[in-house]
């Protein structure tokens, strides 16, 4: 079936085997192409595969829960849908990495904001990384593409709530750039649950498309099971091993014979896939180069009433996208719930925290992000997954900018007090005292309450392969059949949201694919 957002098509039915599904023996399976993760890179490589007529299995750590059993609770999203409950932190503890576990991934829990990659981002990577071939030009058919397919559009009006117009208003004042963002939503409900799944299907989430659309074409998709290990013959993986496990903790055998070998399991669990098997990694840098756009919640205290919860998510941007150079950050007008947002500000605790929450019908919110370097690591020690990432003395003066053009963007649209995003209670009382204490602030662990739904780069893409892990194509240096379509293949952060260009990635490198095959 090609999706045509142009024409009424019956909507497409998504077919899941779940573990509890699948014989006690476990499965012995053949394909021609196995696919890890069911993600932004995973579900367009799945469906692009199924178009050209290749028989697809995919395979996804997380469950299945269709929208309708979606709770609307951030708390039992968290437990549903996200690696480690919600609780998947950096090695240091002060970081929270947001990222999906379930069929659709991230694309289920995210925001809906989407992006290009910066023209000045694909540039740098062709000059620094040989990628000539990711140019604005030659990428620009597959945004168009995955633009058309997701109904991506910036907000209109009736989507920006005053929370989001405020913040406009404020960032053109002082002279900063500001616009609706993009999101991939048709006739969105507005209720501000996206972080939660949409219930109403009006995200387009690979839950809803891609992945619909590969299982009309035959591909067969696998909850609940894990790929463990690959088995290697001449420089080609022949088979991957996998783990299905149930409810009850039962677990069922799950072995797939492919030419084709496609992983985008994210940033995270791509490279300690490729670390466990000991493959793809005579570079020596799986699992290195990790970013992340550590972010904040920044909120201020507005003279008027604002209701930021009504509405869509995230409403509006500031910050100079078309040059996301070093200093540079991007700010996002959007809000939670009062409670979930104030858990990432310095609100104070006990009474001091009661008189905070109380004025949450007059707050101002945004997240910001930054372009930081690729300066983490990924990898196993004793057992235990480990995120060796800590902001970068380099990366703190972009976060310090993040604070003070937020703050005069607050101050600006009316703003009477902004609360910085610190462990230690910090509010700015009147715009006079913004250079004054954002330049006070240090670097160090546990200052800042971090968090990010963007972990990048830890399969880095290059044409040298003694300085990447991935060729231009995709294909893993080491391996023949071996390709990865997830954001760890990113050589620097864009700054902006990365679903976006995952998904013009992925179809690119299908392209690739099956151009080579």
């Amino acid at each position: 079936m090609e999706p045509s957002p142009d024409t009424a098509l019956p909507l497409p039915v998504l077919r899941v085997e779940q573990p509890a599904d699948m014989p006690d023996r476990g499965l012995k399976l053949e394909a021609d192409a196995v696919v890890i993760g069911s993600g932004a890179g995973g579900a367009v490589a799945a469906y692009e595969l199924c178009r050209a007529g290749a028989k697809v299995i995919v395979l996804e750590a997380g469950p299945y829960v269709k929208s309708q059993q979606f709770t609307e609770r951030l708390i039992e999203a968290f437990h549903t849908l996200y690696e480690e409950g919600g609780n998947q932190v950096n090695k240091s503890g002060d970081l929270v990495l947001l990222q999906g576990k379930c069929v659709g991934g991230s694309t289920v829990v995210n925001a809906a904001v989407c992006f290009r990659a910066p023209d000045k981002v694909l540039e740098a990577w062709g000059e620094d990384h040989g990628l000539d071939n990711l140019s604005p030009e030659a990428m620009a058919p597959y945004f168009e593409q995955v633009e058309k397919n997701l109904r991506i559009h910036p907000n209109g009006p009736h989507e920006i709530n005053l929370n989001g117009r405020l913040i406009m208003q404020g960032a053109k004042s002082v002279g900063i750039p500001a616009a609706p963002v993009s999101r991939n939503i048709e006739h969105c409900a507005l209720t501000g649950h996206c972080l939660s799944g949409c219930k109403t299907d009006r995200k387009q989430s690979m839950l809803v498309t891609y992945l619909p659309w590969a299982s009309e074409l035959g591909a067969t998709i696998l909850s609940g099971t894990r790929a463990e290990t690959f088995e290697v013959t001449n420089g080609r993986v022949t088979q991957v091993n996998a783990v299905a496990t149930d409810d009850d903790g039962n677990t069922k055998a799950v072995e797939v014979k492919a030419g084709l070998v496609v992983v985008a399991a994210g940033a995270v669990q791509t490279p300690l896939l490729f670390q466990k098997n000991a493959i793809g990694n005579s570079s020596g840098l799986v699992g290195h180069n990790f970013a992340c756009h550590p972010s904040t919640a920044m909120i201020a205290v507005h003279k008027d009433e604002i209701y930021g919860w009504l509405g869509a998510t995230i409403t509006t941007y500031a910050g100079n996208i078309e040059d996301p150079t070093e200093g540079s950050f991007l700010l996002e007008a959007g809000f939670l719930g009062p409670m979930s947002l104030t858990t990432g500000t310095g609100g104070g605790v006990g009474p001091e925290y009661t008189d905070f929450i109380q004025q949450s019908n007059r707050f101002l919110a945004a997240v910001t992000l930054i372009h930081d370097h690729n300066v983490g690591r990924v990898y196993m020690e004793n057992g235990r997954k480990r995120i060796d990432y800590d902001l970068d003395d380099r990366d703190f003066p972009s976060l310090q900018e993040a604070f003070r053009n937020a703050a005069k963007i607050y101050f600006a649209a009316g703003a009477e007090r902004v609360f910085l995003p610190t462990t230690r209670r910090t509010v700015i009382e009147s715009p006079d005292q913004i250079d004054p204490i954002v330049n006070s602030l240090e670097n160090g662990k546990h200052r800042y309450k971090l968090a990010s739904y963007h972990p990048q780069g830890t399969m880095r893409m290059g044409k040298d392969p003694k300085k990447s892990v991935v060729g231009p194509d995709g294909r893993v240096h080491d391996l023949d059949n071996v390709y990865v379509v997830d954001a760890s293949l990113f050589p620097t952060t864009l700054l902006v949201n990365p679903q976006e260009t995952i998904y013009a990635m992925a179809s690119y490198l299908s392209d690739r694919m099956l151009t080579r095959t």
